[in-house]
């Protein structure tokens, strides 16, 4: 059985590994800096839209058409988030959403 044959190189004084666990640690350190970028692209796009500036006629608009919730989120989290919530609704009409619980 593989999973408990040790693996060369380890003498007195220092731990056994088995096959087993030198594998899950080779996975762990080639599957980690994939990963990691791919969390970090996911994360880019996620931030975009709060990084772009509202522009003035965004603000009107935003004004004229947002809802109570929307209105609530202004004055509890700012500008950046209810501009968030507006232009996802704007973006699908026919949807409904929940908001956020932020």
């Amino acid at each position: 059985m593989l999973g408990n044959r040790e693996v060369p190189g380890t003498g007195p004084g220092r731990p056994t590994r088995t096959v087993e666990e030198v594998g899950v640690v080779a996975l762990s350190v080639i599957l980690f800096p994939p990963l990691l970028i791919a969390f970090l692209l996911v994360m880019e796009r996620v931030e975009e839209p709060l990084r772009r500036p509202a522009s003035a006629r965004e603000v009107t608009e935003f004004l004229h058409t947002a809802t109570a919730a929307e209105v609530d989120t202004l004055t509890s989290s700012g500008i950046r988030r209810a501009l968030f919530r507006w232009r996802r609704r704007r973006r699908k009409p026919d949807a409904t959403t929940n908001p956020p619980l932020v």
